[in-house]
């Protein structure tokens, strides 16, 4: 009987072998047809691609005068994002606030679209920085409305963050009181890094 089996698995293991060598051939012919439609999508993608120089023909008078405001946020930007990154580094772990992941916010990805020139790869990058900053500010923000005044206003508020709906209702003392403690502890939804 030991022999029977002995043979049974050796046969099992035989087919692994022969499942996993036609796994790898088919990951083989998988990749080798992303390659070639790659380099296919990048050649579409580069054919909608504006050079620089019939960009800026292009662009309208009015909108090239407003660059210098519009650029000016970089400042700003810059600040936010230092004071934020500071306050949470140094206030959230005294208040047991898990910190809030920077880099879940902020994103540069676009500077890999091959159909974008310089210009338009800058004012992406800019973009993302600055939406990033703002989410990123937001979600500190939140929490620290969460561990500090989880209450929800009067009136109905537009675009309310995420722990929003979890605070108290406007005027509920007795669930503020009885309930603060709980939810300053609770981050639950956080992944701290």
């Amino acid at each position: 009987m030991k022999q029977h089996i002995d043979e049974l698995l050796e046969r099992v293991r035989i087919l692994q072998d022969e499942i996993e060598d036609e796994y790898r051939k088919r990951r083989e012919e998988f990749e080798q047809k992303r390659a070639e439609l790659a380099s296919e999508f990048l050649r579409q993608q580069r054919r909608y691609k504006s050079g620089l120089f019939r960009f800026l023909l292009r662009t309208r008078v009015l909108v090239a005068l407003t660059a210098p405001v519009i650029y000016a946020g970089w400042l700003p930007f810059l600040l936010m994002d230092l004071f934020v990154t500071l306050y949470q580094t140094i206030c959230f772990p005294i208040y047991r606030i898990p910190k809030v992941r920077r880099a879940d916010y902020i994103v540069f990805d676009r500077e890999d679209l091959p159909y974008l020139n310089l210009i338009e790869k800058f004012n992406c990058f800019y973009c993302s920085y600055g939406n990033g900053v703002a989410a990123y500010t937001r979600e500190v923000a939140a929490r620290t409305e969460q561990y500090w005044c989880p209450i929800k206003h009067a009136r109905r508020i537009k675009a309310a963050h995420e722990r929003y709906p979890h605070f108290f209702d406007y005027g509920d003392a007795e669930a503020f009181r009885q309930g603060l403690n709980r939810l300053r502890r609770q981050y639950d939804d956080c992944d701290e890094k």
